[in-house]
């Protein structure tokens, strides 16, 4: 437990990082806005379509139903997938590094 908080301490840390969190969580909850608004849905639902979308999962238990809908989630598969599979990535990268230090320093003690 100790080794996935420091991690997400010096994941914070990085001023990059906290920008491609930051980018993602706009991303993701501004779509689900757009999703509550123009396709009528609740909150919830906006949200998890957002995730799934992004993520692609996609289950197809929702889909748009407005034209409106349809357009905008075309350019937010085309924007949001890149931007949520780039900050996937790099949580990634950067648990295996600090991994591969804290697993260094224990060796050494």
């Amino acid at each position: 437990m100790r080794f996935l908080i420091h991690t997400f301490i010096e994941f914070l840390r990085d001023k990059n990082y906290r920008s491609l969190l930051g980018a993602s969580i706009v991303i993701l909850f501004g779509g689900a806005l757009f999703y509550h608004l123009i396709e009528g849905w609740n909150y919830l639902d906006s949200l998890y379509f957002s995730a799934i979308t992004l993520t692609t999962i996609g289950y197809g238990d929702f889909a748009p139903k407005t034209d409106a809908g349809k357009i905008f989630t075309i350019m937010y598969i085309g924007i949001g997938v890149g931007l949520i599979l780039t900050f996937v990535n790099t949580v990634f990268n950067h648990f295996t590094t600090v991994r591969k230090q804290y697993n260094s320093k224990k060796r050494r003690k």
